[in-house]
Formats: C-alpha cells, structure tokens, sequence
C-alpha cells in the first residue's frame, strides 16, 4: 500500500508542478509558453505519470477520480482516504515549490472563473463527466497496456484545457485546484472546482455503466 501512496503522491506532484508551473512560468515570461503550451503540457503530464505510476497505484492522480470509481464498485472505499491524502500531499508540494521560486506570482495557477459561477460549474461538471467517460473506456481492456490509456486520458486533458482553460480554468480535478488556492490564500469559487469534477466524475461513471450493461471491471482501474 505504501508503494501506491507514493505513487498517487508523486503522480499528483508531478501534475500540479508542471500544469500549474506552466501557467506561473508563462505569467513570469509575458506569455511565452501561451495558452495552447499550456494546455498542452497538462496533457503531456497526465501521459508521462500514467504511463510512470498506472501500473503501481492506477495513477488515479485526481480525488474525483478515486470517489467516482470507489461509487462504482471499481475501487475499495478502504482505500479511498489514504489515496485522497496522498494526493492532497502532492499538490501542496507542488504549489509550495512554485510558491518558493515565484514568491511574487500570487495565484500559482489557481483556478477562476472568466464569468459567472454557473457557467464555470456547468463545464467543470461537463468536462470531467466526459474524461471519466474516456478513463473508463480505455483502461477496461484486457492487454493491459498503458500506452492506450495514457494516449487517451492525456490528449481528452490536453482538449479540454485548450478549449474551456480560459473559461473556467479546466481543472477537472479538486487537487489540482485546492493545492493552489491554499498555498497562494485565493478561496473564491473554490466549491466549483470541488463539487464539479465530483459529480461530473460520478455522473460519467453511472453513464459508462449503463452504455457498458453494468460492465465491472474486478480489478482497479487504471487512471
């Protein structure tokens, strides 16, 4: 178990360090990574940790995640709370390394809203029902591959963040949010980023099942 929470550890460090570093950095640049690097750079993490850790700890990396497959039978409930530290942990260090070396970036990537509280909610929920769709999809093969998954999940980050990043900041995923948030003080409209991937996350793993006959799979999943 201890080998697993490291995993998600070091899986969700790595996420929030390079997605939310890539937007500090782009800031302290005047914009020389640009939206598009961005949301690029979140896919491309996303890849790189499934394919480092999937096949220690799933690479849930993401609370919303590990709650939508504990709902779905696809993930011990014993097992949730100490994933769910895990990656708390990981973001916090992310964020308060880019805290250390940007003192002056006051946000550190955080997640807000371009508009109303609705509309960020509704995309967020939106956005991470159909990445819990597209994890579920590809990781319920057999071959046992993480090419496939890590392709999948990583290009469906890396295309909503390019279309809805500058919206709603497309976090699809409480930790990546909350670490920044914490670390820089910036609480408005947190519940969004909460709330949103959650129910989005438990909404798409119902419709998978139903699309799917109530398709379990009995080992976890990759993620």
């Amino acid at each position: 178990m201890l080998k697993r929470l490291l995993g998600e550890f070091l899986g969700t460090f790595g996420l929030v360090f390079c997605g939310t570093g890539a937007i500090v950095i782009n800031q302290e640049s005047n914009g020389v990574i640009t939206h598009l690097g961005i949301a690029i750079t979140f896919g491309l993490i996303v890849m790189a940790m499934i394919l480092s850790f999937g096949h220690i700890s799933g690479a849930h990396i993401n609370p919303a995640v590990s709650i939508a497959l504990c709902v779905s039978k696809r993930f011990k409930w014993k097992n949730l709370a100490p994933y769910i530290f895990a990656q708390l942990a990981g973001a916090l260090l992310a964020s308060y390394i880019l805290h250390y070396l940007f003192p002056a970036n006051e946000l550190l990537g955080a997640t807000i809203p371009n508009g109303s509280d609705v509309q960020s909610y509704v995309l967020e929920f939106i956005l991470t029902f159909l990445l819990m769709i597209v994890i579920l999809t590809s990781t319920q093969k057999k071959d046992h591959s993480l090419l496939g998954p890590a392709l999948a999940i990583g290009g469906t980050v890396g295309l909503e963040a390019l279309f809805a990043g500058p919206i709603c900041g497309a976090s699809m995923n409480p930790a990546r949010s909350l670490s920044p948030a914490i670390i820089g003080g910036h609480y408005q409209s947190l519940w969004i980023y909460i709330l949103g991937p959650v129910f989005g996350a438990i909404a798409g793993s119902f419709v998978f099942a139903i699309l799917n006959g109530n398709y379990m799979v009995k080992k976890e999943s990759t993620t």
